[in-house]
């Protein structure tokens, strides 16, 4: 079974050694006693939504051919007001940006990112998470 390994290093700052061998930083803002030198724990679920569902449309797309444009996520999410303030919602937006985009063959990626693919989405939605996405696409 994978392991990260964190150490706290002061204040509420956290050094995090992933399974892969790759470090990641975490901190706290000024008014809950951190220094805001890196990111919260709970960016990084959309982080690591971004990168899960990326990549996987990525990939998608390089095996259906498609090429020359470029892509971008964002990642909306809203949590519970009161403690513990666990998500409630997530929206990603696909962005494409490219000349004459194939938007069926685009929108078959994000789908089977969402359906198939991305285990940090299955994830959110077996956590009872209201997911949604929706794809964007912007002419050159």
């Amino acid at each position: 079974m994978p392991v990260a390994k964190g150490k706290w290093i002061g204040g509420m700052s956290f050094h995090v050694k992933t399974p892969s061998n790759h470090y990641v930083y975490l901190d706290a803002s000024p008014d809950v006693g951190g220094d805001d030198s890196a990111a919260r724990p709970f960016e990084l679920l959309a982080v690591s939504l971004i990168g899960c569902t990326g990549m996987d449309v990525v990939s998608i797309l390089r095996k259906m051919r498609v090429e020359n444009y470029k892509f971008e996520l964002e990642c909306e999410f809203e949590r519970a007001p009161e403690h513990p303030k666990y998500l409630t919602k997530v929206h990603l937006k696909y962005i494409f940006t490219g000349k004459e985009l194939p938007r069926d063959k685009i929108e078959k990626a994000v789908n089977l990112s969402q359906e198939r693919y991305c285990g940090v989405s299955e994830t959110f939605k077996r956590a009872d998470v209201e997911l949604t996405y929706e794809v964007i696409i912007n002419e050159e």
